[in-house]
């Protein structure tokens, strides 16, 4: 009569010890070894799917449900029961995105008039978010009321959810994440308490954290058919390439996870979040042939990435301190950045509630691209191009005159009109490492010659071309041993933390509505089909009265098909022939 969360674990060992005694008990003994027996075993079940396959289960792929009750000995000797540990959700001060629209719509009193053809007119809702100077205007009923709908390429003024996570105002230069300024986060924070911040909405306090930092410590490890997965990779294979496809084959391994348990959502984004650098070590690892490096306990989040990125078998591995700030820094400044292209395809697959890990695959495949996340490998490759900075000037005038094949990269945003926040802690970030490496860098020295050119040039300011954040960011990578082919796996790496945040976000809300824009079709107008000369084609035949029936015709004559049967049978003959000559001929 015991309850099953209460048999405690250490005792199975002896239970089935005394089980395979049976057969010397006495029939009173056999009957409490058995009692005591479905008694452990159903503990066993209980606390198997009770818990979640995180700390030791790891990389099981066991169900992922909320993880029960453990024991520990009290002072008096006895059991007490521990109570498992709560999932932060958004906490009291943070309110949850459902919560804010509903503020911003209740807020909305204004309305804008659309004067429509005939004379219609249609009356739009003024939204106006909780912070920033930006308004919106609510089209969701337009084509309920109107019959219209809206035409905006690359949705460059559409915004297609609302989020709490973070801000941007691109004429002022401002990005917050949950309101603190990016700079700042940089700056003193750490890479685990950002990440922590955006999944939740407030800051970790010390126990917070030591508890965040642990659990995404013991998710590092990986599941032996996904290194499996590594072999199967050319060595000239893409970083991106592999992490496209060893990311989404994590659904595999994790396809229990039931989006609508916050327990499992909260596993799958601290899972994600520790797996990432682990992948993306092993893709690298991988396109150089050297064997794998297991993260250790001992190193924070970003001294493991450097140690299984750089260390090898045959000796220690030390972790420089300044390489480790930077890839912190680095995780940090490119952990979100609002409604991006990558993080609106990660909404978009979740919208339709697929598996997250196949929804942050595609957000790795999209971010491949060089309009996107390869950017800073593109700056890097613009610098080499250059050469030396003397050679700023000609570039700069085959910029302007729109020379083929020259192209200036790192400037201007989709966003920002104004300097990227970012670029600005960045490019004292990437002085602040090479003088603490001791290094001088001479594409460090182009790079910054480019950047005062265009900054007093016209032609750039007044098109708002300034250094977005991909402009500085290459060249510290490159200081601090980071080859260029893994740049945007940098990117993703830290990417998947905003990821994970919208998409928990999204799901949490309880209001997913798939997404589906609409387009304008500019293709041929309807016609109809004729059939080749030698296909198949359909009859409609009016038979029995009223009823329609659908009969298939062949549209070859009958000596047409005979005459194809006997071309077949013969080449059928003579390639027996063929291959009978070939075996006599062997032996």
């Amino acid at each position: 009569r015991t309850p099953p969360h209460l048999i405690p674990r250490d005792c199975c060992p002896f239970v089935l010890q005394l089980g395979r005694q049976r057969h010397q008990r006495s029939p009173m003994a056999v009957t409490c070894v058995a009692g005591i027996a479905i008694a452990a075993a159903s503990g066993l079940v209980g606390f198997v799917f009770g818990r979640q396959a995180s700390s030791n289960d790891e990389p099981g792929t066991g169900p992922s449900f909320r993880k029960g009750p453990s024991f520990r000995k009290a002072p008096e000797g006895r059991a007490e029961v521990v109570p498992p540990p709560k999932h932060p959700e958004i906490p009291e001060g943070a309110p949850a995105t459902a919560e804010a629209r509903k503020r911003v719509d209740d807020e909305g009193d204004k309305v804008a008039v659309l004067a429509l053809p005939g004379g219609k007119m249609h009356e739009i809702k003024i939204l106006r978010p909780q912070y920033g100077d930006d308004l919106f205007l609510d089209i969701r009923d337009l084509n309920a009321k109107t019959g219209y709908f809206t035409f905006d390429p690359g949705f460059t003024c559409t915004a297609s959810c609302a989020s709490s996570i973070t801000f941007i105002d691109g004429p002022k230069g401002v990005c917050l994440y949950r309101g603190y300024p990016v700079a700042e986060l940089c700056e003193r924070g750490e890479a685990l308490e950002v990440a922590y911040l955006l999944l939740v909405g407030t800051l970790p306090n010390d126990e917070e954290l030591d508890v965040f930092k642990k659990e995404v410590s013991r998710h590092m490890i990986v599941h032996t058919k996904i290194q499996a997965m590594y072999q199967n990779f050319t060595l000239n294979a893409h970083p991106m390439a592999i992490m496209v496809s060893v990311v989404g084959g994590l659904s595999c391994v994790f396809s229990e996870l039931d989006c609508q348990d916050t327990t499992h959502r909260w596993l799958a984004c601290t899972r994600l979040i520790a797996k990432m650098p682990v992948l993306a070590a092993m893709a690298y690892k991988t396109s150089i042939g050297q064997p794998f490096m297991y993260p250790k306990t001992k190193y924070s989040f970003a001294e493991n990435f450097l140690q299984m990125m750089f260390a090898t078998p045959l000796e220690e591995y030390e972790v420089n301190p300044v390489h480790a700030k930077a890839v912190e820094a680095f995780m940090i400044l490119h952990m979100d950045h609002e409604q991006n292209a990558s993080t609106s395809t990660v909404r978009i697959a979740g919208s339709s509630q697929a598996n997250p890990y196949a929804c942050i695959a595609a957000g790795i495949a999209c971010l491949w691209g060089p309009a996107h996340g390869g950017a800073n490998e593109a700056v890097i490759q613009m610098l080499e191009q250059i050469g030396v900075k003397e050679n700023v000037e000609q570039f700069v005038a085959d910029v302007k005159a729109k020379k083929d094949g020259v192209r200036l990269m790192g400037f201007g945003h989709r966003v920002y009109k104004n300097y990227d926040p970012r670029a600005k802690f960045a490019k004292v970030l990437v002085q602040q490492v090479l003088g603490d490496l001791g290094m001088q860098d001479p594409m460090l020295e182009v790079a910054m010659e480019l950047e005062r050119i265009a900054l007093q040039d016209e032609y750039f300011t007044k098109r708002k071309l300034y250094p977005n954040v991909d402009f500085y960011t290459g060249i510290m990578l490159r200081a601090i041993g980071i080859p260029t082919s893994m740049f945007t796996v940098m990117f993703a790496m830290s990417r998947t933390v905003g990821w994970v945040s919208h998409w928990r976000e999204m799901v949490s809300e309880g209001q997913m509505r798939i997404g589906r824009p609409r387009q304008i079709y500019g293709g041929i107008a309807e016609r109809s089909f004729q059939p080749r000369r030698g296909g198949w084609s359909l009859r409609r035949r009016n038979s029995l009265g009223n009823s329609d029936s659908m009969e298939k015709v062949a549209s070859f004559s009958q000596s047409q098909a005979q005459a194809e049967i006997r071309e077949r049978a013969f080449g059928h003959r003579h390639s027996m022939v063929n291959i009978e000559l070939e075996t006599k001929q062997t032996r």
